[in-house]
Parts: structure tokens; C-alpha cells; sequence
């Protein structure tokens, strides 16, 4: 039977997803000069979980287009929409409720104390009712406008290469200037404006698991619901990857989303039996691998026997 997408996910779910890059760089270190991230000792590929979910974020947005308890941008008073800004996010709340400013204050009264929890109490469940992100990952929302924090029952793995992967740094031109000055100081120079240097960072491929869960526990106090889980399978299936076309990205897919669903809130099996039910065998120096069919008959998945109270649904391969 299919949950209605209007209640509250009431039960365990552990995931196993894996994606694959070509020719890009899935996530940059800031601290490596934007190389793509690696194990420094078994030089696997690594992609972090705020990456991940910045990407499904992207998708839900697109997704959740003209649903309700969809809101992602909003106008200030000053007429400019936005949605970076997160005092300005949270004091939405507040506004909405008619409760003020709900900046903190250094000292409270014992006797507003209560008044104050009850206030925060209030725009903590506010935004978890109006932001997808926040009663999916949960927040902390104590930045001078106090809206509580929030434990997301949705958490992800960083996901790591099957495989070790090799990043590949390239010089790129770009034959003109940004500024006047700039190129009367290279006409000055060479005779002709002469454009500028960049770099770009790849690597040729590599193929990344990544592991999942749903907590329902934490699920029924941000109400996160079988509707918004959708939307989480939906992002994975591939739809993260769709709408973060760009150069740097390179051409990336998800080839595999195998999703353990319990009967019971607790969970049914431990989740690591299950994730080993996903087996992976890695090239090992065999050859460079640099296409997903390199691996194909490497995976294999163990659905025979689940424990009692478990279900395999292969949303991919």
C-alpha cells in the first residue's frame, strides 16, 4: 500500500546510492586550490555530505514547484528577493506569528523566560512547516533572531570512490580582460591584449558510493512527511544531477539507489548487514576504470533472505 504523502514518515529506511563523474570535479577542496577532494592515504574520491544535500536542496526546489509548504525565496522591504540571508529567513517566522523581533537578549527574567521558550517553541515548528530543508536536515537557528535548533531525520554519508581517482589540473585562457586597465596594462606590455590565465580541475572518472538514512523518530518531531521522502528519492534518482549541469561538474549520473525499508520505527536488522547485502568489487589496479560499465558486473546485490520486517526496493539498477 502507498503511505499518503500527507503523513508522517513512521518508519526506519537505510540507503545505499551511487553516482558517477566524467571529466569534472564533483566537489572542490577550497583548502587544495578547488582540487577535488581525496583520501590523502588510499587516494579514493570523496564527495561531502553537505554537498550532497546542497545538490538535493537544488532539486526540491524545482520539484516542489507550485506544492505547498514550498518556500524558498521571499522580497524585503527593500524590494530585493532573497535567501541567503538567515536572520532574515528565520525572522519570517516571527513576523508570521505576530511575535515580534525575536532577537535574543542577554539577560531574560526568570518570569519571561517561559514566554521567551514558548516564542521559540512556536517559530521552530514555523520553519520546519515552511522550509523542506529544515525538516529534512534539521538547522540550528540560534543566530541572534532565536528559532530553536532542529535534529534532521534525513543524514547522509560523505561518499567515497570505489576506486582510487587521479585529479587532473588544466590551464585555460580567456582572450579578453575585465577592466580598461587591465588591458591597456597588457597592451602596454605585449603590444595587444593578450587575455588571462585560469585552471581547471577533473578527474577522468570515478564511480562514488555514498550511504543514507530516515530516522522516524526524528521525522515526527520536524513532521517530515512520505510526501517530502518522495521528493528526497526523487532528487536521488537523478534529478540532483539534471539541474546541476555546469562545466565543472563534468557529466555525472546516479547508477544505483537501493533503498531497505523497515515495518517497525526501530528497524528491522542492523544497519550494516544490510549495507553489505550492496557488495562492490574495485578495479585494483587491473586498468583505469572510465566508464560505469567498467563496473557493471561488479556489483552485486544479495536480495534473497532479508531479515522479516525488511524490504529491497532497487529505485536504480
Amino acid at each position: 500500500m502507498t503511505p499518503n504523502p500527507t503523513e508522517v514518515v513512521n518508519r526506519r529506511y537505510d540507503f545505499v546510492f551511487l553516482f558517477d563523474v566524467s571529466d569534472g570535479n564533483p566537489n572542490g577542496d577550497p583548502d587544495a586550490g578547488n582540487m577535488p577532494r581525496l583520501d590523502p592515504q588510499s587516494l579514493q574520491g570523496l564527495v561531502t555530505d553537505v554537498c550532497l544535500k546542497r545538490k538535493i536542496r537544488n532539486a526540491v526546489a524545482i520539484l516542489g514547484e507550485g506544492k505547498p509548504r514550498m518556500e524558498l525565496y521571499f522580497q524585503t522591504q527593500d524590494g530585493v528577493y532573497e535567501r541567503r540571508v538567515l536572520n532574515l529567513q528565520h525572522q519570517r517566522a516571527y513576523t508570521a506569528l505576530e511575535m515580534g523581533s525575536g532577537e535574543k537578549e542577554k539577560k531574560v527574567k526568570d518570569k519571561d523566560a517561559k514566554t521567551e521558550s514558548d516564542k521559540t517553541g512556536k517559530a521552530r515548528k514555523w520553519m520546519c512547516d515552511n522550509f523542506y530543508d529544515i525538516r529534512g536536515f534539521g538547522a540550528v537557528m540560534t543566530t541572534g533572531v532565536n528559532c530553536g535548533q532542529v535534529r534532521g531525520p534525513v543524514q547522509l554519508t560523505f561518499a567515497r570512490s570505489i576506486d582510487p581517482v587521479v585529479p587532473l589540473e588544466f590551464a585555460i585562457t580567456r582572450k579578453s580582460v575585465t577592466t580598461e586597465d587591465d588591458a591597456k596594462a597588457q597592451v602596454l606590455k605585449d603590444g595587444s591584449i593578450t587575455g588571462t590565465m585560469g585552471r581547471k580541475n577533473t578527474i577522468p572518472y570515478g564511480l562514488y558510493r555514498g550511504y543514507g538514512f530516515v530516522n522516524p523518530y526524528l521525522a515526527r518531531d520536524t513532521g517530515f512527511t512520505f510526501g517530502d521522502l518522495e521528493l528526497l528519492w526523487q532528487s536521488l534518482r537523478g534529478t540532483m544531477w539534471e539541474i546541476d549541469r555546469s562545466a565543472s561538474r563534468g557529466l555525472m549520473a546516479t547508477r544505483g539507489l537501493y533503498v531497505f525499508e523497515h515495518s517497525s520505527p526501530l528497524g528491522n536488522a542492523p544497519t550494516h548487514e544490510l549495507f553489505d547485502r550492496i557488495e562492490f568489487s574495485a578495479l585494483g589496479g587491473e586498468a583505469a576504470p572510465r566508464s560505469f560499465s567498467d563496473y557493471k558486473d561488479r556489483i552485486r546485490i544479495q536480495d534473497a533472505n532479508l531479515p522479516a520486517g525488511v524490504t529491497l526496493h532497487r529505485m536504480v539498477g
